[in-house]
């Protein structure tokens, strides 16, 4: 159901913002899934504000009755929450498709996020380090420079990596992915990020034989199943929708990740 709830703050990260919306009575959400979200007002464009869709955001946190949301200004949807003051409000659909799930026994997570797609890693980490504490998890995430980088305090003792070497490693996250992956090979991998990263992830795990669950972020217009405008092919011939089926997929499914499956650098 459709609910209209009320921004409590709206927070700037480095290159990112970061949405609360007020939701004390609302459904906590699974690592992983989303919400759809678009503003009561001003909620279009052209001189007829013709409305816009609803745009698709991974919670990223679950906390004290709030649940957070990360933002980054790619176009006119994502440039108006961004403007989001405290005490406007929001149509929210969601939580919304199918999350992660946990780790067998004696795999060590590893979380590899890039860009604006390390948001469902955040709230996952929370989840695993409250079932086995810090050694439950390792996060590496990747960004293209510093002020992106400012995005990785959302997860704790995160290693990071960037583009241009102002923060951490320089070169490819999935660079520490294969680093990590070579000490602790009983692992699950959850990633979430741009398209071109989740394949290279994707590739990794499937040549050391590695399980590893993809959260993909293909455009989506309603959030459940109707439109199948998020459809991606599968390795069996067929195709998903990632916003029922999704948005998290077992890497193993797919014959590689299709440009349209990723998060916004």
């Amino acid at each position: 159901m459709r609910r209209r709830l009320t921004v409590a703050g709206n927070d700037q990260l480095g290159a990112y913002r970061v949405l609360r919306l007020s939701d004390p009575n609302g459904s906590p959400p699974q690592p992983g899934q989303f919400s759809m979200l678009a503003t009561v007002a001003r909620w279009g464009a052209g001189e007829d504000e013709r409305p816009h869709l609803p745009r698709a955001f991974s919670v990223a946190r679950w906390q004290d009755g709030e649940a957070h949301y990360l933002l980054k200004d790619v176009g006119p949807g994502t440039r108006r929450l961004c403007q989001l003051r405290a005490g406007e409000e929001v149509w929210t659909l969601g939580p919304l498709g199918r999350g992660f799930t946990a780790p067998a026994e004696g795999q060590r997570a590893i979380l590899v996020g890039g860009g604006v797609g390390i948001a469902p890693l955040a709230i996952l980490q929370d989840t695993l380090m409250s079932q086995s504490g810090a050694q439950g998890c390792v996060a590496l995430l990747g960004f293209r420079d510093g002020a992106h980088a400012q995005g990785g305090s959302l997860l704790r003792d995160a290693r990071l990596a960037s583009d241009d070497g102002a923060v951490g490693h320089h070169g490819l996250v999935t660079e520490l992915l294969e680093q990590e992956l070579q000490r602790t090979p009983q692992a699950c991998v959850y990633a979430c990020g741009p398209a071109p990263m989740l394949e290279a992830t994707r590739a990794i795990c499937a040549a050391r034989g590695v399980s590893a669950q993809l959260a993909l972020e293909s455009g989506m217009a309603c959030g459940f199943g109707a439109c199948f405008g998020c459809v991606v092919a599968t390795k069996d011939g067929g195709y998903v929708r990632v916003c029922v089926e999704g948005p998290v997929i077992d890497a193993a499914r797919l014959e590689r990740v299709d440009a349209h499956a990723g998060a916004p650098a």
